[in-house]
């Protein structure tokens, strides 16, 4: 059953991290949402919208505002034929088949719905709505989509499985397992491992999966980071655990600092500019010897908007990644606006790390 989340009052669109922080207890409690839409306070097609989703034959989870809730409940009662009571001291439809404080679930002509009270610096209320399907995640780096779809399909039929493959960069697949029944995840991950022993990773979560392998080995990494501006570390540090790996990172966005802490020379800055495999060979190498660690991660670019030239356009990166035993530096062109181009570079570099070790990581 498809899940379609609404989000209900004009903070939800404004104040991101909060959305992101409910969008993200979702998914871990339920799956991913189909569809997600945004509506204003006082928007005036509230009530159609709400009547149409009701008769969608979904899940829905409703996310309002405190001032919202029992608009909402009123708007929900008005059109399933049913009245607002007084449950655990709020306002709800009196159909509500299981309630808490801030939350309670309904159905409606075989649509579920969970209305759920969410304001800033609180923590989420309880989810009621559950998933009636086994989920899991994998990754798959170096195969391209369509290989990808050719060798799992006839796995996921023998193992009674539906999977989507998204791309999160190039090289680099996420693949979503849905099964209900009979169906079985398990050993459909075991066999497609077995086809894909070096690429694949039967993980959700890929910087969570860097902490735990790089520290039940008791290893480290760094990152010296110039166009990303810190955003590896971002991508690391925002997973609980991280501290185990990471001890440090530095951004040096310019020539200066590239020169006095990571030791880059003024005559290969001079000579290749900051925007090379040079540069970015040299990053890694002196990330590695300040910070004794065991691993580390370079990336210098032009992210735009402006800044771009005829021989390196905007868009244009290079990352170098480094173990104590090898390194590799790649030049990338990437699209997009300034943001997007960050976080490509920074997702083709954790690429490139996991692809520099593989026997460590896969």
């Amino acid at each position: 059953m498809k899940l379609h989340v609404m989000f209900i009052g004009n903070k939800f669109i404004y104040n991101e991290p909060l959305q992101e922080y409910v969008l993200r207890q979702i998914t871990k409690m339920c799956d991913r949402p189909e569809s997600i839409n945004f509506y204003r306070d006082g928007d005036n097609s509230l009530f159609l919208e709400i009547e149409k989703e009701l008769s969608s034959h979904q899940q829905i989870i409703i996310i309002t505002t405190k001032q919202n809730f029992s608009t909402i409940g009123k708007l929900i009662s008005t059109a399933t034929n049913d009245v607002q009571v007084l449950k655990e001291g709020s306002l709800m439809p009196q159909k509500a088949l299981i309630f808490e404080e801030g939350s309670y679930l309904l159905e409606h002509r075989q649509t579920l719905v969970n209305v759920i009270q969410m304001d800033e610096s609180i923590k989420m209320p309880q989810i009621l709505l559950k998933n009636d399907a086994t989920n899991a995640t994998v990754h798959i780096f170096d195969e391209e989509k369509e290989t990808l779809v050719s060798i799992l399909t006839p796995i996921a039929q023998t193992y009674e499985v539906t999977f989507d493959v998204t791309t999160i960069i190039d090289g680099w697949q996420q693949i979503d397992i849905s099964s209900k029944m009979y169906g079985d995840i398990s050993n459909f991950i075991s066999a497609s491992k077995k086809l894909l022993s070096n690429k694949l990773i039967p993980f959700e979560n890929i910087f969570e999966y860097i902490i735990e392998t790089l520290a039940s080995q008791h290893k480290k990494i760094t990152f010296a980071e110039s166009c990303t501006g810190g955003l590896l570390s971002y991508y690391l540090t925002k997973n609980n655990g991280a501290s185990k790996i990471l001890d440090g990172a530095l951004v040096t966005y310019s020539n200066d600092l590239k020169d006095n802490w990571l030791a880059v020379s003024e005559e290969t800055l001079e000579a290749y500019g900051a925007v090379s495999a040079e540069v970015v060979r040299e990053m890694s190498d002196g990330a590695l010897h300040v910070s004794h660690a065991d691993y580390s991660i370079a990336v210098s670019g032009i992210a735009g908007d402006a800044g771009g030239t005829e021989l390196k356009p905007v868009g244009t990166v290079y990352i170098g990644v480094r173990s104590q035993q090898k390194h590799h530096e790649k030049h990338l062109l990437f699209s997009g606006d300034r943001n997007f181009v960050q976080h490509q570079s920074a997702l083709y570099a954790i690429k490139m790390l996991l692809l520099l070790d593989q026997d460590t990581f896969f």
